[in-house]
C-alpha cells in the first residue's frame, strides 16, 4: 500500500486528476511529507505540460485540505528552525501550478482552510460543494499568525484590499459555502460531491486558455492599489480602526497581517510574496503567536479530544454514554439557554420551573433564538419547530419520569438546591446523572442532599449558553469516574468544549474571574479614574473592560460572590475590604445594580450604555486635584495588575490541586472569562512571557511591593 498523500491520475481527454488522500492522517494536511509530494507533482505537471489539457486538484477525504501540520509546525519553531526557506519553496510551487499554461481547477468537496484554502487560491476555478459541514477561509490570524502560503498576496489582488482585509484576513473568518460563493472566494457551487468532477471537467473544456485573473492583460487590482487616490485617502483608517479594536493591547498578528497586504499591494505578486514570507518570520521569532498556537490549537484540541476522560482500573475506557432525555430545573436565562443547546444536539428536555407558566417564558426565550436564526437564513422553519418540538415544560416534577441527566439551573442558594435534588431524585431515572449548574458553591456540600453522591457533579455553563462554548465540569469528593465520563459524554454531545478542575468554592473559572472584578474595584477605590480603569482593561487585550463588564452580570451577583469568597479567602489573598464597601455602596446605598436596573457604574438611556456615571467619583477617593499636575496612571501597570493577578490566581489553583492540566487552565480562562487571547492562557502567560522568566518573576515582586500580598507568587512551575 502506498503512504504517498498525494495521487495522480490522468484521464483519457487529457486532463489530470491530483487527488490528495494521506492514509497515515484522517485529514490532508501540509505536512513535509505532503510539500515533498506536491513539489514531485507539479515537476511532472511542467515535464508532461504538453500532453495534458487541465488539472483539477480533488480529494478523497471528508475534508479538502484543512491547512498546516501543526504538530510539525509547533516542533520546527520549538528547534529555532526558520520556516522562510520552506514557505518560499511551497509557494514556488503553487506558482508554477498557476502559471502552467493549463486550466486548473479546485474541486472542493469538503474543509479547505488556511494552507489548504491557500492552494485552491491559486487555482483558476474553484468550485465548491454546498454541504452546511463545510468551511472555507484563512483562519491564521486566529493563531496569532498570518496566511503565508500566499493567502494575503492572492487575496487582495483577488478582491481588493479593503474587502481582503475587512471581511477575511483580518478576522480569520471560516465561511460556509454560500457565504464564500457570495464573497468570491469560490466561483461555483455544485449541490453535492457526484457534481463536482463533471462540474471541473466541464469548466477546463470551455476555458483551456485560463490564467489567474492577477496575470491577465489589463488586470486592475478591486479597488485600486494604495497610490489610488480614493483608497489613499480610506487606508490611515485600516490602522486607526486596528488600534481601536485592540486598544493598545498586543496585537502582532493583525497589524504583520495589514502591513504585509499594504505593501504586498504596491509590488509585483513575486515580491509581494517575500514580504508575507518576511512578516510571518517575524511572528514566528515572537512570545504571542507560539502562546496563542498553543492555546488555539493544541490545548484546544486536548479539552475537545476528552484529554481528561478517566478510563477504568483495567485501563480500558469507560463506554460512551450519551443522555436520551434531560431534566433541566430553572427556566431563566441560564436554565433556558441549557434546554436550548441540548435541544439543538437533537436530545430531548423537560424544562420544569415553579410552575408551566413559568417553564413556558423559558421557552419562549428559546423560541426567540430561533425566530432570529430563521430571518438570517441560518436555520429553516421546519428544523426551527423541530428543534423546539424537543423541549417540554412544565411545573410538575412527576414529568422528570425517565430522565437519565438532571442539570439544575435554579437560584444560588444551597437551601433551594438541596430541596431541588431532594424532590427530583425519586423521580428520575435510577442511574441518572446528577448536575448542577452552580458557579460558586461546592459540589461537595451540593452533594449530600442527595442518596448518591458520586453520581453527583458540577455543570456550570456560562451566559449566554447558546454563545459561549465552555462547559466547566467540577468533580466533587465522592464523584467517581464512571460519573465524569457520562458528563464528558454530554458536553461532546452539545458540543461544548469542557474542562475538568475539582471541588473549590468557586471552583476555577469563577474564582479566577473574580480577580480581575475585585481588582477594578480596589483600583477605584485608590482614585483611578473610572475611564482609566476601564482602559486599563482594554489595553491589556480583555474582551470587555471590568466596570462594563460587572453592570452586565449585575452588582447584587458580584457582591454576593465577593462576601462569599472573602468569607473563605486565606489572609494573604483576602479581597480588599475598599473593594467590598464599594460594591456594597453601588447596590446598598446608591441603588445602582447594573445594567438589567438602568443604573450602575455605567449610565443608561432605553437599555444602552450612554457613558460613565459622572456620580462614581462622588462615592471614591478624589483623584488628581483640579488644575495641579500629577503623573498619570501608568496604564500598562494598570493592566499588569489584572493579568498577574489572574495568573497567580490560576497558579494557586494548579498548586491545590483544583485544576491539573494546563490546557484545561488556558482554554477555561479564554473561553470562559474572557482572559486576553493573546497570552494563550494564564498558564502561557507565566511560562512564555514575552519578556521572558526572569522578567515574570521580577515583575511579581515589583506588584507585590507596591500593591501587596494577593501578587505574591509561590511559584510559577508548569504542571
Amino acid at each position: 500500500m502506498s503512504t504517498d498523500p498525494i495521487r495522480w491520475d490522468r484521464r483519457d481527454d487529457g486532463i489530470v486528476v491530483i487527488t490528495f488522500d494521506d492514509p497515515t492522517q484522517q485529514v490532508n494536511t501540509i505536512s513535509a511529507r505532503f510539500q515533498d509530494a506536491f513539489h514531485a507533482v507539479v515537476d511532472r505537471l511542467v515535464a508532461e505540460r504538453d500532453e495534458i489539457t487541465g488539472v483539477v486538484l480533488a480529494s478523497a477525504k471528508k475534508t479538502w485540505v484543512v491547512g498546516a501540520d501543526l504538530v510539525e509546525f509547533r516542533e520546527s519553531m520549538e528547534r529555532g528552525e526558520s520556516l522562510g526557506e520552506a514557505l518560499d519553496g511551497f509557494k514556488a510551487d503553487l506558482r508554477r501550478l498557476e502559471t502552467l499554461g493549463r486550466p486548473v481547477v479546485a474541486a472542493i468537496n469538503g474543509t479547505a482552510l488556511g494552507g489548504g484554502f491557500e492552494i485552491a487560491l491559486a487555482c483558476h476555478h474553484r468550485i465548491a460543494v454546498d454541504d452546511p459541514s463545510v468551511r472555507i477561509g484563512l483562519p491564521e490570524v486566529k493563531l496569532g499568525l498570518l496566511p503565508a502560503g500566499g493567502g494575503v498576496t492572492r487575496l487582495v489582488r483577488l478582491l481588493g484590499l479593503q474587502a481582503a482585509l475587512t471581511e477575511h484576513l483580518l478576522i480569520g473568518a471560516e465561511h460556509r459555502v454560500a457565504a464564500a460563493k457570495e464573497k468570491g472566494l469560490v466561483d461555483e457551487v455544485v449541490p453535492d460531491a457526484e457534481a463536482l468532477m463533471p462540474a471541473a471537467i466541464a469548466w477546463i473544456g470551455a476555458h483551456p486558455d485560463a490564467v489567474a485573473r492577477w496575470d491577465a492583460p489589463g488586470y486592475k487590482m478591486p479597488g485600486g492599489t494604495p497610490s489610488n487616490p480614493k483608497l489613499a485617502m480610506i487606508l490611515p483608517s485600516f490602522g486607526a480602526n486596528l488600534l481601536k479594536q485592540t486598544n493598545g493591547a498586543p496585537a502582532p498578528g493583525p497589524r504583520a497581517i495589514l502591513s504585509a497586504a499594504v505593501e504586498g499591494a504596491q509590488v509585483d505578486l513575486e515580491t509581494a510574496s517575500a514580504i508575507e514570507t518576511r512578516y510571518m518570520e517575524s511572528l514566528l521569532r515572537g512570545a504571542t503567536a507560539r502562546n496563542m498556537l498553543q492555546a488555539f490549537f493544541f490545548d484546544l484540541q486536548y479539552c475537545k479530544g476528552g484529554g481528561g476522560r478517566p478510563v477504568r482500573a483495567d485501563g480500558t475506557p469507560y463506554p460512551e454514554r450519551r443522555p436520551t432525555k434531560v431534566a433541566v430545573i430553572g427556566a431563566g436565562m441560564m436554565g433556558a439557554g441549557i434546554a436550548y443547546v441540548t435541544a439543538r444536539a437533537g436530545i430531548d428536555v423537560v424544562l420544569k420551573d415553579v410552575d408551566h407558566a413559568a417553564a413556558e417564558k423559558g421557552l419562549a426565550h428559546c423560541r426567540s433564538i430561533e425566530e432570529k436564526k430563521v430571518a438570517r437564513g441560518r436555520t429553516t422553519q421546519e428544523k426551527a419547530d423541530a428543534l423546539l418540538a424537543r423541549i417540554h415544560p412544565t411545573g410538575d416534577v412527576a414529568d422528570l419520569a425517565g430522565c437519565d441527566l438532571v442539570v439544575e439551573a435554579v437560584f444560588e442558594s444551597p437551601e433551594l438546591k438541596d430541596k431541588v435534588f431532594r424532590e427530583l431524585e425519586p423521580v428520575v431515572a435510577p442511574d441518572a446523572l446528577l448536575g448542577s449548574n452552580t458557579s460558586t458553591l461546592p459540589i461537595t456540600g451540593l452533594a449530600t442532599s442527595v442518596q448518591r453522591p458520586e453520581a453527583f457533579i458540577g455543570l456550570h455553563f456560562f451566559s449566554p449558553v447558546e454563545k459561549m462554548p465552555l462547559l466547566e465540569i467540577i468533580r466533587g469528593e465522592k464523584t467517581d469516574d464512571q460519573t465524569l465520563a457520562r458528563a464528558l459524554d454530554y458536553a461532546a454531545a452539545i458540543r461544548m468544549t469542557p474542562i475538568i478542575v475539582n471541588d473549590s468554592r468557586g471552583f476555577y473559572t469563577s474564582r479566577v474571574f473574580g480577580r480581575y472584578i475585585t481588582e477594578a474595584l480596589t483600583m477605584l477605590s485608590e482614585g483611578i479614574a473610572p475611564a482609566v480603569v476601564e482602559q486599563a482593561g482594554r489595553r491589556a487585550g480583555y474582551p470587555a473592560p471590568p466596570l462594563q463588564l460587572m453592570d452586565e452580570l449585575n452588582l447584587k451577583t458580584v457582591q454576593r460572590i465577593m462576601h462569599e469568597s472573602a468569607r473563605a479567602e486565606e489572609p494573604g489573598m483576602a479581597t480588599p475590604p475598599e473593594a467590598l464597601r464599594l460594591i456594597d455602596a453601588m447596590v446598598d446605598e446608591l441603588q445602582r445594580p447594573g445594567r438589567q436596573a438602568g443604573a450602575g457604574f455605567y449610565e443608561y438611556v432605553d437599555g444602552k450604555r450612554a457613558g460613565l456615571w459622572p456620580g462614581l467619583r462622588e462615592h471614591v477617593p478624589a483623584g488628581p486635584t483640579p488644575g495641579v499636575l500629577e503623573p498619570a496612571p501608568d496604564l500598562q501597570e494598570l493592566a499588569d495588575r489584572f493579568l498577574f493577578l489572574q495568573a497567580i490566581e490560576t497558579q494557586r489553583c494548579v498548586d491545590e490541586g483544583v485544576i491539573q492540566s494546563d490546557a484545561e487552565a488556558n482554554i477555561g480562562a479564554i473561553f470562559g472569562i474572557g482572559f486576553p487571547a493573546w497570552t494563550g492562557g494564564p498558564r502561557q502567560f507565566l511560562a512564555n512571557h514575552p519578556d521572558g522568566p526572569d522578567a515574570v518573576r521580577q515583575r511579581t515582586v515589583e506588584l507585590e511591593e507596591r500593591h501587596g500580598a494577593r501578587f505574591h507568587l509561590v511559584t510559577a512551575a508548569r504542571s
